[in-house]
C-alpha cells in the first residue's frame, strides 16, 4: 500500500492546504503586501532623495592642483566615484552619478581663472541643481578668502547627455521588493514550522506515509508562490501607478521574479535555521529582527549606500539583502541581465550554504 502511496500528490495537497492558510492570513497579506505599497506611497509622495550625498566623478584630464578641487573633495555631501573615462560615462547615463566634474583654467581670461564643467545626464536631473548651489558656495567661500575684489574665482558651465529618467520608484520600489521577500520568508517560515511542531503537527506528518523531505517542500513551494504573487503586484503597481522603470520590459520583469526566487530560498533557509534554535515562540521576533533590522537599514532599503561611511560600505555590500537590493537595481534600471550580476549570486550562493548547513544540523520534528 505504501509503495503505491503519491508522494508529489500528497505534497501538492500540503502545498493547496499552506496557500489557503497563507491568502486567510490578514497579517501575512498585510506585512508582505499592503505594507510596502504603503511604503512606496509614502516616499513617493515626500519625494526625497533617499540620502544626502550626491556622486559624482572627476574627469581625468582636471586639473587637480588648485584650490577648487582640493575643496570640492573635501566637501561632505560629495561622494567621489573613481574609475576610467569609460566607468563615468557609463555610470552617468546609467544614473548611478550625478555628473562628471571637469576643472579647467581658463588661459588669458579677464574674467574668472578657473571653469568647472559639469556633464549631466537626463538620467541625474534631480540633483544637479543641488551640486550647483554646493558649486556655487565653495566659489563663494573661495572667492571671500582669496578673491573679495576681483571677479569671481570661478565659473560654472554645464552640458547634458541623454540618459534614461531616474525616478524615485525606481530606487524605492526594489528596495520594497527586497523587504517584503526578508520578511516573509525569515518571519513566515520560522513562526510556521515552530508552530508546526509544537502542535505535534510535524509530528504527526513525520509518523504519515508522507517522506518529510516532502511535508518541508510541500509547505516551502506555498510560501514561495505567496510571495512571488506579492512580487508581481509590487512591481505591476509600480509601473502602472509611478512608471517604475523596466528596462527590458517583459525580460526584466522575468528576471527580477527569477531573483525574487533565488532570494526567497535564501532567507528562507534562516527562517527554518530560526525556528530550530527557537526555545520557544517568543524569542523568534527577537532572532528574526536580530538578522534582519540592521539590514533593513544597512543595505539600501530606504537610502542610498553611499551615505554611509565608506569603511562600513566594504563591509555591508556582503550582506545577503544588500546582494539582492543591489542586483534589484541594476536589473530594473539598468537593464542588466540576471548573469551580469554574477557577484551578488555569488554573495547569496555563499548565504545559502550558511543557513542550510546550520539548519541540517537544527531542525527538528518534534
Amino acid at each position: 500500500m505504501k509503495g503505491n502511496y503519491s508522494q508529489l500528490r500528497a505534497m501538492w495537497a500540503i502545498t493547496r492546504g499552506s496557500m489557503k492558510a497563507i491568502f486567510r492570513s490578514p497579517q501575512a497579506v498585510f506585512f508582505s503586501l499592503f505594507f510596502p505599497i504603503v511604503l512606496i506611497s509614502i516616499f513617493s509622495a515626500i519625494g526625497g532623495n533617499g540620502g544626502i550625498s550626491i556622486d559624482v566623478s572627476f574627469d581625468p584630464s582636471s586639473d587637480t592642483t588648485n584650490i577648487l578641487y582640493q575643496t570640492l573633495t573635501k566637501v561632505p555631501v560629495l561622494v567621489v566615484n573613481r574609475g576610467t573615462a569609460a566607468q563615468m560615462e557609463d555610470n552617468l547615463v546609467k544614473g548611478r552619478i550625478t555628473a562628471i566634474v571637469s576643472i579647467h583654467p581658463v588661459p588669458g581670461a579677464a574674467g574668472p581663472q578657473y571653469d568647472i564643467h559639469l556633464k549631466t545626464s537626463s538620467a541625474g536631473q534631480r540633483e544637479v541643481p543641488i551640486l550647483q548651489s554646493v558649486l556655487k558656495e565653495v566659489i563663494t567661500r573661495i572667492n571671500s578668502r582669496l578673491y573679495p575684489v576681483q571677479p569671481s574665482f570661478a565659473s560654472i558651465s554645464k552640458e547634458t547627455v541623454s540618459g534614461r529618467p531616474y525616478r524615485m520608484i525606481d530606487f524605492y520600489l526594489p528596495g520594497m521588493i527586497g523587504f517584503s521577500l526578508i520578511g516573509s520568508a525569515v518571519f513566515g517560515v520560522a513562526f510556521l514550522f515552530y508552530s508546526l511542531r509544537e502542535t505535534l503537527v510535524l509530528k504527526r506528518m513525520y509518523s504519515s506515509p508522507v517522506q518529510k523531505v516532502y511535508i518541508v517542500v510541500g509547505e516551502s513551494i506555498s510560501r514561495v508562490l505567496f510571495q512571488l504573487c506579492t512580487v508581481v503586484v509590487l512591481i505591476v503597481f509600480g509601473k502602472y501607478v509611478y512608471h517604475f522603470t523596466l528596462a527590458n520590459g517583459f525580460i526584466t520583469f522575468i528576471d527580477m521574479l527569477v531573483l525574487s526566487f533565488v532570494s526567497l530560498l535564501v532567507f528562507m533557509g534562516f527562517g527554518f535555521l530560526i525556528s530550530g534554535i527557537a526555545k520557544n515562540q517568543n524569542v523568534i521576533p527577537v532572532y528574526a529582527n536580530l538578522f534582519m533590522f540592521p539590514q533593513y537599514f544597512l543595505s539600501g532599503t530606504f537610502f542610498p549606500r553611499s551615505a554611509l561611511p565608506e569603511g562600513l560600505q566594504a563591509i555591508i555590500k556582503y550582506l545577503p539583502l544588500t546582494a539582492v537590493n543591489d542586483a534589484m537595481r541594476r536589473i530594473s534600471f539598468e537593464g542588466a541581465s540576471l548573469f551580469s550580476c554574477w557577484r551578488e549570486l555569488l554573495v547569496l550562493f555563499v548565504w545559502a550554504l550558511i543557513a542550510y548547513a546550520l539548519t541540517v544540523k537544527t531542525f527538528k520534528w518534534e
